[in-house]
């Protein structure tokens, strides 16, 4: 399609400062929040609320009723949809790194090489080979996936038993399972993605990206997974029983000259993902024919975030420079 036929939906977008570096957007209730390298939670409305003061978040993942976040001020925040924080976890003198959310209520952090769990019940440790590079939970059972160098430790935090390795030599940092529960994804220092089928260990390598992918995620139905680290979307396959092993990914969405796609966020209910660039374009693409439209044209800044409303008809996005907006659809 030549780009003078692309559709627009620019207009419909409601712009939002958000001050610094945008590390992550979510929707708590009906209002898009963004948290910002300077340790704050920016309301779309205006509203700022400094839940890391004097420090840096890192990393912040949302349940749609709260947005947790984690700092190099040792801290793990969670905040409401009133703006209300709870600081759940403190460790002086360390960063927390990643975060992560579980079923009823879990949440998992990590501080150099130690991963923590807290549920209702209480709190466990997991101590791993090196530092910790990222956190997943599986989506069945109370299972966490603790990346780190040479591969992933999972580990059962109600159970005595020692952690499942899954090995691979490298550095593995940011962790995904499958909707299924069939499949665990890490992206490595280098530019490629590493995986494991679980039920046998067997490994899966997604490799020919000329840049390191920084984000990932699988369709709403769990037959694709999007990925950035190319200068289109890379979407692998994951409807056989073998998952992308031995087949061809398809390429979506091309980013203009010079530029390439530095963040995906798959629609929660139907064939479309949203992608954002380096040149700051985000744009709506249909996964079946590939079908595009324009949310944020190439202003600038790159694209580090963006998130869709559970209900698939809001979008948010966020710039490393700060800048944001939310389209309603």
């Amino acid at each position: 399609m030549a780009e003078n036929e692309v559709r627009t939906v620019a207009e419909l977008v409601t712009p939002c400062e958000v001050g610094a570096h945008v590390v992550a957007c979510a929707f708590l209730g009906s209002e898009a929040v963004f948290a910002n390298g300077e340790g704050e939670i920016v309301f779309a409305s205006g509203k700022k609320i400094a839940v890391h003061p004097n420090a840096s978040i890192l990393e912040a993942v949302s349940d749609g009723k709260k947005i947790f976040t984690c700092g190099d001020d040792g801290r793990v925040v969670a905040t409401d949809e009133a703006g209300s924080s709870e600081t759940l976890a403190v460790i002086k003198n360390k960063w927390i790194d990643h975060v992560a959310l579980g079923p009823d209520g879990a949440v998992a952090w990590s501080a150099g090489k130690t991963a923590f769990v807290k549920t209702k019940k209480g709190e466990k440790t997991l101590e791993v080979p090196s530092t910790v590079g990222g956190l997943a939970f599986a989506p069945k059972g109370f299972r966490l996936a603790v990346a780190h160098y040479n591969g992933v430790s999972l580990w059962f935090p109600n159970s005595d038993a020692k952690p499942d390795p899954l090995l691979w030599k490298g550095s593995h940092l940011g962790a995904r399972f499958s909707p299924d529960g069939k499949f665990l994804i890490t992206t490595m220092q280098e530019p490629a993605l590493h995986g494991w089928r679980i039920e046998d260990k067997k490994d899966m390598r997604m490799s020919g990206y000329p840049t390191r992918i920084r984000s990932f995620n699988f369709s709403h139905d769990g037959k694709w997974m999007a990925t950035s680290g190319a200068e289109a979307v890379v979407m692998w396959p994951f409807t056989a029983k073998d998952g992308p092993m031995g087949k061809e990914p398809k390429m979506l969405a091309p980013a203009r000259e010079g530029s390439r796609v530095s963040c995906v966020a798959c629609h929660p209910s139907r064939d479309a993902l949203a992608v954002g660039y380096s040149d700051g374009m985000v744009m709506m693409v249909r996964t079946n024919d590939a079908a595009e439209i324009i949310v944020r044209g190439p202003e600038g800044g790159e694209v580090t975030a963006l998130a869709w409303h559970e209900n698939g008809m809001s979008l948010g996005y966020g710039t490393d420079e700060g800048r944001a907006g939310v389209l309603n659809l």
